[in-house]
């Protein structure tokens, strides 16, 4: 099972879009696909039409569980059809929010998403975790839980702040894990037309080159459609110019994918 976090400490950089998007793409493939909301305010979980507000069975189930040394026997309550086949959706509720304050200091908190996700292999092909763009205990889990750190990164200068708190996370957690965490950084948001976008890429290329996608997601009103219908952007547009970029990035990322690391003891 691959397991893939997008993240980022800067929100509005396409985060959602990237995990969205690239499941869909998967799930074009045949490939069995899980899309893990850990972001309270859920927008993964409300594009595909879900409530975090009012929603009964979410990621923060499993926390829940933990805390009161317990565990979800039925992982499969937790998961909710997408209405596009082979993508399914573990979504998030905006309860999640509280999980720092409540949970934070208790032991073994920072691994309740990969001993989830160990019980669930066999089922999924692929994994893609959608993080809060803010450091805690849901950050934390996704990290711990992934093989492949995908970081986009919108091509305007004050996300390129972001990034580089998003790289000292990373080798904070890179400690913990033992190991060091492999990244991709992704410019998105990329319009050709506007000088920002040309120095923040130019800075990317200059500063993070050895981590740094070679090509670039671009501005494209077709994602904002997609998303208006609930689906990912293959589905709704095919020959869209997002499309055909996260396809060329999904391409490029399974030619390097590793498998599910040694199972953590339960």
């Amino acid at each position: 099972m691959i397991i893939w976090t997008v993240s980022n400490q800067k929100g509005g950089v396409g985060k959602t879009t990237t995990a969205v998007s690239l499941g869909g793409l998967l799930a074009e493939q045949g490939k069995r696909v899980l899309l893990l909301d850990l972001d309270p305010q859920g927008s993964m979980t409300s594009y595909f039409r879900f409530n975090p507000d009012g929603i009964e069975h979410s990621v923060y189930s499993l926390f829940e569980a933990r805390a009161n040394a317990s565990r979800v026997e039925s992982l499969e309550a937790l998961l909710h059809p997408t209405g596009i086949s082979g993508l399914t959706l573990m979504p998030a509720s905006t309860a999640m929010a509280t999980l720092d304050r409540q949970l934070g200091a208790r032991d073994g908190m920072g691994l309740v998403i990969r001993h989830a996700l160990q019980r669930l292999e066999g089922q999924f092909d692929h994994v893609l975790m959608d993080c809060p763009p803010m450091l805690g205990m849901l950050m934390v889990n996704a990290l711990a839980a992934c093989q492949h750190l995908l970081i986009p990164v919108q091509t305007e200068f004050l996300t390129l702040k972001g990034l580089e708190r998003m790289l000292r996370t990373l080798q904070m957690i890179g400690h913990a894990r033992g190991d060091v965490l492999r990244y991709t950084v992704i410019p998105t948001f990329f319009d050709r037309r506007t000088r920002a976008s040309l120095h923040a890429l130019r800075v990317l290329r200059d500063q993070h080159s050895d981590h740094l996608w070679a090509r670039v997601i671009p501005v494209d009103t077709q994602f904002r459609e997609a998303s208006r219908a609930g689906v990912p952007i293959n589905t709704h547009n095919p020959e869209a110019r997002g499309t055909e970029a996260y396809a060329s990035l999904l391409r490029w990322l399974s030619s390097t994918a590793v498998s599910l690391p040694e199972a953590v003891s339960q």
